[in-house]
């Protein structure tokens, strides 16, 4: 029988568990947030990579798809377009490895101011082009707990190549702003609309009002909410017709767009906290009707409360309040909100503070009135009560659009039809639809910041350029 050697108790005796010692492994303290952020930026760059391989493949397979079933086109002009194809391409790839800044751009004027920045008109230096950007400090951002919501809002603007939706072209930032180049639209938006003419029709009312519908179902059938439908961020372009804008608050159910991922990052950088937000809660209040005084101080602030932080609460569905899970239905309260004002005057649950709105809406079984000098059909009622009401029993959008308030509506041509407002252009950089006299005006020149690296992860992956069937877009 053999011998075992001599050292074969050392073979079977268990390992000890190792513990892992960093000032005995020799890293510095920040060491491991500097390897977590060497390694988002290469997945991010790598993620990129793939995705503008997949995308240019794409486009090529399905040009190629078009030109094959058409039998009246020639070979030659068949491989004409291919070729012009993969020019635009090379074009593209150029302007994507070129680095994009405030320098680029030149301020025609501001156009608007929102809770966390601003929206000027602005021309591109090198084309001439005009864009409105929309500039968004990341301090503010960081601060506010608004990390989730300003990536759903790029990737929404990013994703989205419909006509209902504001079309971004770029997107970039520096240390202090976030900036988002998007197409002007020169017509302005519905809330200047409704201040100018105070009520509309209902043959008006059902044309916004449609469009509208088919604006929220495109984003929702990109997997987003918008959460914050309200006439201030339902825009007018140069034909009369809605596009959609301002996806601050929008979600969607990627991971950058849940605001714990943001939290897991920055405690894993050990480079501080993002607050969360604090619970509402329901306080007692007097539950009337709004009065004629409550109307005339909402409507006296509008405009101020659509620039301020705190904003105004009227087109807010409960569910959202109450933080205990909802779906997209929470766009389509908004919507019947905005059909209540545009038949009455006011929305329907407007107080003369944010405070006593919120309560309104919180028990809007009992706030939810017609006013007896407004006559609505019943059409019309019917329709605000069926998008008014709880989120399990409010319409979604197949019924909304067989509802008798559409009778005669063709949804599948109605962005062809004229207008019932056009607006009147003098130039291609007209200002005369926003109230930019209201509107402090401020240097071109955005102050020098000093960056911070971690916090700075928060917003990787940011930068975007859109792809133009048009080189000429460039």
């Amino acid at each position: 029988m053999s011998k075992a050697p001599h050292n074969a108790t050392q073979f079977n005796k268990p390992a000890e568990p190792t513990t892992f010692n960093r000032s005995t492994a020799g890293f510095s303290d920040d060491a491991v947030p500097r390897a977590k952020a060497a390694q988002m930026k290469l997945e991010n760059y790598y993620k990129l990579a793939v995705e503008a391989a997949v995308e240019r493949n794409t486009r090529r397979v399905e040009l190629e798809r078009r030109l094959q079933s058409d039998a009246l086109m020639s070979d030659e002009r068949k491989q004409r377009q291919l070729s012009q194809l993969g020019a635009r391409e090379s074009t593209f790839l150029r302007l994507r490895r070129t680095r994009l800044g405030l320098d680029d751009f030149r301020t025609v004027k501001v156009i608007g101011k929102g809770a966390f920045g601003e929206v000027r008109l602005v021309q591109k230096i090198d084309t001439g082009k005009i864009y409105a950007m929309k500039t968004l400090k990341k301090d503010e951002m960081l601060k506010k707990d608004q990390l989730a919501h300003v990536r759903a809002e790029r990737d929404v603007l990013a994703e989205s190549n419909s006509h209902w939706v504001v079309q971004l072209f770029y997107s970039f930032q520096d240390p202090t702003f976030l900036y988002l180049i998007m197409e002007f639209l020169p017509g302005g938006d519905l809330m200047t609309m409704l201040i100018k003419y105070d009520t509309f029709s209902e043959d008006v009312t059902r044309f916004y009002l449609a469009e509208c519908v088919l604006a929220i179902e495109t984003v929702h059938k990109l997997g987003f909410i918008h959460r914050d439908i309200k006439p201030d961020n339902i825009l007018i372009d140069k034909d009369g017709h809605i596009k959609l804008s301002d996806f601050g608050l929008s979600t969607g159910f990627h991971k950058t767009h849940d605001a714990k991922y943001y939290e897991r990052l920055f405690d894993s950088n050990n480079k501080g906290h993002v607050p969360s937000a604090a619970p509402n809660t329901v306080n007692s209040i007097n539950l009337t009707m709004t009065n004629k005084e409550e109307i005339a101080t909402w409507k006296a602030n509008r405009r101020k409360l659509a620039y301020s932080t705190v904003g105004t609460p009227d087109y807010i569905a409960p569910e959202i309040f109450l933080q205990r899970g909802y779906g997209n239905e929470c766009d389509w309260w908004s919507l019947g909100a905005i059909m209540f004002e545009c038949l009455v005057g006011y929305p329907p649950f407007c107080s003369e503070s944010t405070h006593d709105t919120y309560q309104k809406i919180m028990h809007w079984q009992h706030c939810l009135a017609f006013p007896n000098d407004v006559h609505l059909s019943q059409e019309a009622e019917d329709l605000i009560r069926r998008l008014i009401t709880s989120a399990e029993k409010r319409l979604q959008v197949e019924q909304i659009k067989v509802h008798p308030f559409f009778y005669g509506v063709d949804w599948d041509t109605i962005r062809s039809i004229d207008a019932p407002f056009v607006p009147h252009l003098r130039s291609i950089t007209d200002t005369s639809y926003f109230p930019t006299d209201e509107l402090e005006q401020v240097p071109e020149e955005a102050p020098a910041a000093t960056g911070n690296a971690a916090k700075d992860l928060a917003f990787l992956g940011y930068t975007f350029k859109r792809f133009s069937v048009s080189s000429q877009a460039f």
